[in-house]
């Protein structure tokens, strides 16, 4: 197996596109391209998290490796075996 790649965590309010899976490992440096690999197998993941314009919404929180990013949280680069964590503050949950 190659090296270790970063891990999306799906909140279990988004797993709808993903069919149940709450980990996916992706291909990829940034958080973006996190997103949009995982968006390439589960179509419907990515508007969930980034809106028309392709900024974060609202109520979408990202971590990486437990840390909450802040507002250029999808620029951020991640190494490899990084955990990355979406985590949906929808409300009435």
């Amino acid at each position: 197996s190659g090296a270790p790649v970063p891990i999306v965590v799906v909140p279990e309010a988004y797993r709808g596109p993903t069919r149940g899976v709450g980990e996916i490992r992706v291909d990829a440096q940034t958080v973006r391209e996190c997103l949009e690999s995982v968006e390439r197998d589960h179509r419907g993941f990515l508007e969930l998290v980034v809106d028309a314009e392709g900024r974060l919404h609202k109520f979408v929180k990202l971590f990486r490796n437990e840390a909450q990013l802040g507002p250029d949280a999808l620029e951020t680069r991640l190494d490899e075996g990084d955990r990355l964590e979406v985590l949906a503050a929808i409300a009435g949950g």
